[in-house]
């Protein structure tokens, strides 16, 4: 029973994550199943990312940082789709990403039934389509969104986008309150206890324990040819930001 469940959750996340690159099946599905939010014609700006790149906590800095506007974001819908839409529409878009070991693990650590190459397939579903529109939108590191330089991301979109996002101040207070409201809004929606610090989007003890075990299963079940197709795209997108081409 056990085996057929991991079967059918490993199949369920490589249809979900082959369709997500397609804007007319993705984005409908998204709005059916409630999660996240979906770019339009009134949105203000598109965040999106795969799965535990940081989104959370880079929504919340630039949300903070426009107070008391309120902004149009589209979200958390974790589609390519999302932002393929966006470039479509002329929205402002910020992708993010994260080195592909540290976002397999940490992936591995809220869906444990996934293996280290599910996740990097979905990681390459992901960023690939993306990659021939690479001038519609601005990339941001998981590195710079959680080592205080999300000013310079923001100060990135406004460059690209003529916008005129007030760029966040990485303040202790600052950070400590967005985490804070993060991990309240977190349990009001899943509870608390061991699931929660699975999932939630913010430093744990629990996860930081579980990693050294999930790192060497990673390095030595995951595809070498898969591993060495993540690295290029991150270091391609990462690398473009920061004025340098691109493999």
């Amino acid at each position: 029973m056990q085996v057929a469940s991991e079967t059918v959750e490993r199949l369920r996340y490589l249809v979900m994550t082959s369709l997500a690159r397609y804007p007319v099946v993705a984005l409908p599905l998204t709005r059916l199943r409630g999660e996240g939010v979906v770019v339009d014609e009134r949105t203000d700006l598109v965040v999106e990312s795969f799965p535990r790149c940081a989104s959370s906590f880079a929504l919340a800095t630039i949300n903070l940082a426009q107070a008391p506007r309120v902004l149009h974001v589209a979200h958390h819908t974790h589609a390519p789709a999302n932002v393929l839409r966006a470039i479509d529409l002329a929205v402002p878009a910020l992708v993010l990403i994260r080195s592909p070991e540290d976002v397999v693990v940490s992936n591995m650590i809220r869906h444990p039934r996934r293996t280290p190459n599910d996740v990097l397939h979905g990681f390459l579903r992901f960023y690939e389509p993306l990659q021939p529109r690479r001038s519609g939108f601005v990339v941001g590191t998981y590195d710079e969104v959680t080592g205080g330089q999300m000013g310079s991301v923001i100060r990135r979109v406004n460059r690209r986008f003529g916008t005129d996002l007030v760029e966040f101040e990485s303040t202790p207070d600052n950070v400590e309150r967005i985490m804070r409201e993060i991990d309240d809004d977190w349990r009001r929606r899943r509870g608390g206890g061991e699931r929660l610090e699975r999932i939630v989007p913010r430093p744990s003890d629990l996860r930081d324990r579980m990693k050294a075990d999930l790192r060497e299963s990673f390095r030595s079940e995951a595809s070498a040819t898969l591993r060495d197709r993540a690295e290029q795209v991150y270091a391609s997108l990462a690398r473009a930001e920061a004025g340098t081409p691109g493999p």
